[in-house]
């Protein structure tokens, strides 16, 4: 049987960080009442030149050489983004030909902050039935460019990054098992419902965000999803080495690693440095975890995020 395994990851964050004392200067909020409410002390904004399949690049790049393999042996590009370059072509598209791959499949997933776990899912999918050895899996985002900097309800919560993961065949397993779930009654809890119709916007275009209701959903979603996810794989809690969480909120990460009963010193945490990067976050804080040496192979993961739709998701797997 054939199995899938992360063969190696990469991040990129832009060089640009915004801090709350900063945003506290051009909107209605302090540092203290930014880190009660979330856990963020600052986040990275991505230069006016510089494009999301830009950061995916850059990530993408550093997992081909974290994997040690040559960019030519990869078969399929996924992207996780909500921030395309455009409508369309796909970032994977684009990506594809700044990586110089031509022909090879390449296609976007479209889950919000969930959408690494998504496309992580899709790409394990994809090589345990053959149909691709070598899948680069990035989740890319500019949330930025989605922020009214007047709404200190919003704009103190979103980052800009890339974190990248090649996935590749093995003998032995790798992701040991996916869990993906979505609900789209709850859509107007966490949206930006603008579209472009006869040459114009129409529609709010900025990201709207019920936060207390999506709290309340987060935190029992993601709990009962790595519950579930842990029981369908046969693997007790206690065999949890790292729990690499969507980085959204600090209380929704301390809510669900009490559930699973890990305490917080096995939870990899980059949020407050980072702030919410969509589908961005759990690659970025998984390579961060790997290249500080607190994971090493061998070890259990649990990745999981949470988006708007709602959309959710677990994967659990030996690095």
């Amino acid at each position: 049987m054939s199995y899938s395994r992360i063969l190696g990851t990469g991040s990129y964050l832009p060089a640009q960080v915004l801090t709350n004392v900063q945003l506290a200067e051009r909107v209605d909020t302090s540092d203290e009442w930014i880190v009660a409410r979330t856990g963020i002390h600052a986040r990275h904004i991505v230069d006016a030149q510089d494009k999301t399949s830009d950061l995916a690049l850059r990530a993408a790049e550093a997992a081909i050489s974290s994997a040690g393999i040559d960019k030519h042996e990869i078969d399929l590009i996924i992207v996780a983004t909500t921030t395309p370059d455009m409508l369309f072509p796909s970032m994977a598209c684009i990506l594809q030909e700044k990586l110089g791959l031509p022909s090879i499949p390449a296609f976007d997933v479209q889950a919000v902050c969930a959408g690494f776990i998504y496309a992580l899912a899709t790409a394990n999918s994809y090589v345990k039935s053959g149909l691709a050895k070598k899948v680069l899996v990035v989740g890319a985002e500019t949330m930025s460019r989605l922020l009214d900097w007047n709404d200190r309800r919003t704009c103190v919560l979103f980052g800009d990054g890339a974190g990248a993961v090649i996935i590749g065949a093995s003998d032995q397993p790798g992701i040991l098992h996916a869990k993906l779930a979505a609900d789209g009654r709850y859509q107007s809890l966490l949206n930006t419902p603008a579209h472009i119709a006869d040459g114009q916007i129409q529609g709010h275009p900025y990201l709207y965000m019920d936060g207390p209701a999506v709290f309340k959903f987060a935190v029992k979603a993601l709990s009962d999803i790595a519950v579930k996810t842990l029981n369908e794989a046969g693997v007790d809690k206690s065999q949890v080495d790292w729990l690499v969480p969507h980085q959204a909120n600090l209380r929704i990460i301390e809510a669900t690693a009490k559930h699973l009963g890990l305490p917080m010193e096995k939870v990899v945490v980059t949020l407050g440095q980072q702030g919410n990067t969509s589908a961005a976050s759990i690659p970025l804080a998984l390579d961060h975890a790997v290249r500080d040496g607190r994971i090493q192979r061998g070890q259990t993961l649990l990745l999981e995020g949470i988006g708007g739709g709602f959309v959710w998701g677990a994967v659990l797997l030996t690095f």
